[in-house]
């Protein structure tokens, strides 16, 4: 008999049961978009007396709000519509990226609600600095939700590169290592809201946050394991793994952008030679099509319409990229064996010249036989989802897996006091 037993915890008392429950009908509310009192107690398993009580505390508090009636078709009164509130608490998300500098705040139900984006170089800029203009284009966006009677409660970072313990420990594009961001963001946007409650702030890759917006957001029908792909300056990669995302034993994992493609390639910023990147990402791909690879939006505008006019260098660029994108990819189906690849950023634009030459290389590699030509197991990101999306919707979903972490944050009354057992 093993002995090494490890704590199982304290049992659930009454109200950890009912913090408990709370979260299960707002996230039952908050998925089918609008629900009854006798929907919900279907879908989650209670009483209907219990579901009434929970509601009824979740409208108190002012997480849900409900309107009409509606008619079932069955016997019995019809009953009142219920939706997560369109005011309240929110969640912001502040993607930093090598040229643009993008935030959103996203409300209960996962709708983008306010977006402000401004093209920035940020290569070559402190990175307090950098961090510093996000708080800025941050506080503005807060003075917008605000007179949306939206309160964000929380602050997530979408960073490329090496994202651990609150820091960058390495962005190759960007030059930074061992980056603090955590700690510069909020400190820049406290100093711009000095009479404001501090904003907890988080951070994750910005590739991680696309892939997860992607999946709460995009197309995937029913597809929960998949490989996204997002392309900008540099090539960034997520494994979401039914439905999680996989981060790796130490929070790195999907740097697929440097995975060699070509041992003999030119110089990566990361030091090694052929990475992905260098073939597929933004830079390279304006550099081999004749256009400045500084040229940001405006570069990639004018590679989108030489490709259209057939241009042979934009074209060879990018057939070039696709050739490189599936020869990794086929190596990364193998080994993961996911349901779908999911190609993001600037991929979305150049699909229809970039996939057919993928796709050959993921035919002729993956072993399974489950990549035929044409399969559509290769295809474009949504346009509903980004990483800013991605990271105000994770502050989003932390309200929702427990509203009463967050009772008083712009919700009413709060959830901490109601009576019964749910």
């Amino acid at each position: 008999m093993n002995t090494n037993h490890t704590s199982l915890g304290a049992k659930a008392d009454k109200e950890t049961v009912r913090r408990h429950n709370l979260s299960l009908v707002l996230r039952a509310v908050s998925d089918e978009g609008e629900a009854t009192r006798a929907g919900v107690a279907g879908r989650v398993g209670l009483t209907r007396a219990a579901v009434s009580s929970l509601v009824e505390q979740l409208l108190e508090s002012g997480f849900l709000s409900e309107s009409g009636k509606t008619f079932s078709g069955q016997a019995g009164r019809p009953g009142t519509v219920l939706k997560v509130t369109r005011s309240g608490p929110a969640g912001i998300g502040v993607e930093i990226n090598i040229d643009y500098v993008s935030v959103c705040v996203v409300d209960l139900a996962g709708t983008d609600r306010v977006r402000l984006t401004e093209h920035l170089d940020n290569r070559r800029v402190s990175p307090a600095e950098v961090l510093a203009r996000g708080a800025r284009i941050a506080a503005r966006t807060l003075e917008s939700a605000a007179e949306q009677e939206l309160h964000p409660v929380g602050v997530q970072l979408a960073l490329p590169g090496l994202v651990s313990g609150g820091s960058v420990r390495q962005a190759p594009n960007l030059g930074w290592n061992r980056v603090p961001a955590e700690e510069l963001f909020a400190r820049a946007l406290a100093a711009l809201r000095p009479d404001a409650p501090a904003l907890p702030v988080s951070s994750e890759n910005e590739a991680n946050l696309a892939a997860l917006a992607e999946l709460w957001f995009g197309g995937l029908g029913a597809v929960r394991t998949f490989l996204y792909l997002t392309g900008e300056i540099g090539v960034g990669g997520a494994l979401v793994l039914d439905g999680e995302l996989l981060r790796g034993a130490h929070g790195f994992a999907g740097e697929i952008g440097h995975v060699v493609a070509d041992a003999s390639g030119p110089r990566c910023r990361c030091g090694a030679r052929g990475c992905l990147e260098q073939y597929a990402g933004q830079a390279a791909l304006l550099r081999a099509a004749g256009i400045d690879e500084d040229s940001g939006a405006r570069g990639l505008a004018e590679l989108a319409r030489k490709v259209a006019e057939d241009d042979p260098a934009a074209v060879a660029a990018v057939e070039r990229a696709g050739t490189m994108l599936g020869r990794v990819l086929s190596g990364a189906v193998n080994l993961l064996d996911p349901d779908a690849v999911v190609l993001g950023g600037i991929y979305r634009e150049l699909m229809d010249r970039l996939s057919p030459a993928a796709d050959r290389e993921l035919t002729a590699r993956v072993v399974s036989g489950l990549w035929p030509r044409g399969s559509g197991r290769l295809r474009a990101s949504s346009s509903a989802g980004d990483a800013a999306r991605g990271a105000a919707a994770l502050v989003v979903r932390s309200v929702l897996a427990d509203p009463v972490a967050y009772a008083g944050q712009g919700a009413g009354h709060g959830v901490g006091h109601g009576a019964g057992s749910g």
